[in-house]
C-alpha cells in the first residue's frame, strides 16, 4: 500500500512525541485570573482550533471575523505553515501537543493525515470536536484518478477510477481504496464546509453565534458567486479542455464544471519525472485539441511543461500557473495570500487557458 514507510515512521514519530511531551503548559483553553482591586477577575475561556492546512484556517479565520481583537474568543493554528506541503508533513512535538488539547480539530483525513489517528487515540480533550473533510463529504468523496496518458508511479499500488479507456483495478480490500485529498479546491465543497465549521464554532461560543452565522453566510456568498462565475466561464468556453504538465490535485474542481483534462500524474503521486511516453502523450493531445496554454502548479520548475511544448507542432504555448493551495508559508499569509484571491487568481487563469 501506498506509504507504508509514511505509516511507520509518523507511529515512531508520535509515540516519541508523547513521550517526550510535557503536561505543563499545553492545557487547552484554561481559565486564569488576576487581582484587579483585592478581587479576582476571570478571564474568558479561549477557544483552541487547530487546522492542519491552509484553506481550513482561512475559512475559520473568516468565520470568526475580526479574530485578532483583544478579547477574542479563539486562538487559531495552522500547522502546515512553512511550506511544507500535507504529501510530506509530519507533525512537531509542539503540533501534537496544540492538537491534544485544542477544542477544535479540522484536517483533510486522507492518506496524508494516517498520523492523525494515533494522535486524536492519545488527546488530553476528550471532548475535543473534530471534523475529518473526506468523511464529512461521505459519498461524494472522489477516488485518486488514474486518466488516459497519466503516469502511474512506480513500484506503487493505486486503487483508480479508470476514465477516458484507461485500465480498471479491482482490490478487494474496501480499505485499500485511496481516496482524493484535494477537497478543497471545490468550490461547492467549501461552502459546504463553510456552514459545518459554523456551526461547530457556534457550538464552542453560542453567545456569539448570530455574529458568526452573519460572517459565514457573507463569505459564502461570495464563495457561491465565484462556483457559478466558473460555471458560466467553462460553459461559454472555446475548449473546456485543460492539460497539466504536473500532479493534477483539481478533480474535485474539473468534475464540478465538466472540465475535460489531461495531466502528467495524479494528485497525490509522488513521481516527478515524466517518461518520454508521457512527454509524447501530452504533446500530442495539446497538438489534436489545439490547446494555446500548458498548466502548471504553484511550485513547479517548468521543466515537464518545457519538454512536452518542445514537443508540439507549433512550440509556442505558453505556460500558465494553477494554485492549489497545498503549501503556504506564514509570510505568504501575512502578505494577504488568502483562499478566496488565490481561486479568483485561478479562475482568470483557467479563463485564458480555455480560450
Amino acid at each position: 500500500m501506498k506509504n507504508k514507510v509514511k505509516k511507520v515512521i509518523s507511529a515512531i514519530l508520535i509515540l516519541l512525541c508523547f513521550l517526550t511531551a510535557l503536561p505543563a503548559g499545553i492545557t487547552q483553553s484554561k481559565k486564569s485570573s488576576k487581582k484587579l482591586n483585592g478581587r479576582a477577575e476571570k478571564k474568558s475561556e479561549v477557544f483552541q482550533i487547530v487546522c492542519t492546512s491552509f484553506p481550513q484556517y482561512d475559512w475559520v479565520i473568516n468565520i470568526l471575523g475580526n479574530e485578532k481583537s483583544a478579547d477574542k474568543k479563539f486562538e487559531v493554528t495552522l500547522l502546515q505553515n512553512n511550506g511544507t506541503d500535507m504529501h510530506s508533513f509530519q507533525p512537531s512535538v509542539k503540533d501534537i501537543a496544540k492538537i491534544s488539547t485544542c477544542s477544535l480539530f479540522i484536517y483533510v483525513g486522507g492518506e496524508s493525515d494516517l498520523w492523525v489517528e494515533k494522535v486524536l487515540k492519545n488527546a488530553a480533550n476528550k471532548k475535543m470536536i473534530c471534523m475529518n473533510l473526506l468523511e464529512l463529504l461521505g459519498e461524494k468523496a472522489k477516488q485518486e484518478e488514474i486518466v488516459e496518458g497519466m503516469q502511474i508511479d512506480e513500484n506503487e499500488e493505486h486503487t483508480t477510477e479508470h476514465n477516458h479507456a484507461a485500465h480498471h483495478h479491482e482490490h478487494e480490500d474496501a480499505d485499500e481504496i485511496e481516496y482524493d485529498e484535494h477537497v478543497w479546491l471545490s468550490l461547492k465543497n467549501t461552502a459546504y464546509y463553510i456552514e459545518e465549521i459554523c456551526r461547530n464554532i457556534c457550538l464552542l461560543d453560542s453567545e456569539n453565534s448570530d455574529a458568526y452565522k452573519k460572517n459565514a453566510a457573507s463569505y459564502q456568498e461570495k464563495i457561491l458567486a465565484l462556483d457559478n462565475s466558473f460555471s458560466d466561464m467553462v460553459k461559454n468556453a472555446e475548449r473546456p479542455t485543460i492539460l497539466v504538465a504536473d500532479r493534477f490535485p483539481f478533480r474535485y474542481f474539473a468534475d464540478d464544471y465538466g472540465l475535460q483534462y489531461f495531466a502528467a500524474f495524479a494528485g497525490c503521486s509522488a513521481e516527478s519525472e515524466a517518461s518520454f511516453e508521457t512527454i509524447t502523450f501530452l504533446a500530442k493531445k495539446t497538438d489534436e485539441f489545439s490547446l494555446p496554454c500548458v498548466l502548471i502548479l504553484e511550485n513547479s520548475d517548468g521543466k515537464i511543461a518545457k519538454t512536452v511544448i518542445s514537443s508540439t507542432k507549433n512550440k509556442n504555448q505558453q505556460i500558465l500557473r494553477l494554485d492549489s493551495l497545498q503549501s503556504v508559508t506564514k509570510n505568504e499569509i501575512q502578505s494577504g495570500k488568502s483562499y478566496l484571491n488565490v481561486m479568483k487568481k485561478n479562475f482568470e487563469v483557467l479563463q485564458k487557458a480555455l480560450n
